[in-house]
């Protein structure tokens, strides 16, 4: 996050939902739309250049290039945040955008405060899509079984060291989508020594980002998984 506020850029098929996406956050001083555009792979190479905090990637009317784009952002700009907004709601897309490291997963039926601090609390580096894996069970297990069967082919699974107690204290917290500076202020300690622990329980769980390792400390038992 810059001087001028979130970064945000927005990607849709349809201009108009586009300028009403602008629309929503012309008051808001806190966030700055610095770019929009459609769905395309050349956006994600041009957005390289100045990383945005945050990408809202409309994926209606396209949803195989909405998370190839998600999956580009990703590879380009580790750094930004991904919210993905649909207007069907479903476990498939849930999944995907799981699996492709998105921040949130929204319905476009939200409010603009609600999208507005959507973007605020990921920019911060929260993941709200964690809360899913509570709320709708079949996609946890959907997750759960690709993420287990990454496992069973690494063959250095073994040698992976277990989490200390601060560790799986840690992961529980970011299993709830908790940022690292909420989990410094709820455990008393810097928000460095917290990003030098999940540095640790990412090697030890040999995950690549939060998500990964949220599910993969849920699988070994290390954290309860709790279906309603």
């Amino acid at each position: 996050m810059d001087e001028q506020g979130i970064t945000v850029w927005i990607f849709s098929q349809q201009p108009l939902f586009r300028q009403g996406i602008q629309n929503t956050f012309s008051d808001i001083r806190d966030i700055v739309i610095v770019g929009e555009a459609q769905l395309t792979d050349k956006m994600s190479r041009m957005i390289e250049v100045m990383p945005p905090d945050v990408a809202i990637v409309d994926i209606d009317t396209a949803p195989d290039s909405g998370f190839n784009l998600v999956n580009r952002v990703k590879q380009v700009t580790p750094s930004t945040a991904v919210i993905v907004l649909a207007s069907d709601i479903n476990d498939k897309q849930l999944f995907e955008a799981i699996k492709r490291q998105a921040s949130a997963y929204l319905s476009k039926d939200i409010s603009s405060k609600e999208l507005v601090d959507t973007v605020r609390r990921v920019a911060s580096g929260e993941h709200p899509i964690n809360d899913s894996l509570s709320s709708r069970p079949k996609v946890a297990a959907h997750v759960l079984d690709q993420f287990q069967e990454l496992y069973q082919q690494q063959e250095v699974k073994n040698l992976i060291s277990p989490l200390t107690t601060r560790e799986t204290e840690i992961v529980n917290y970011m299993s709830q989508g908790y940022a690292n500076k909420q989990i410094a202020a709820k455990l008393k300690i810097s928000e460095q020594t917290i990003k030098n622990h999940v540095t640790s329980i990412l090697s030890k769980l040999d995950a690549n980002a939060r998500t990964e390792a949220v599910v993969k400390a849920i699988k070994r038992g290390l954290i309860p998984f709790t279906q309603e």
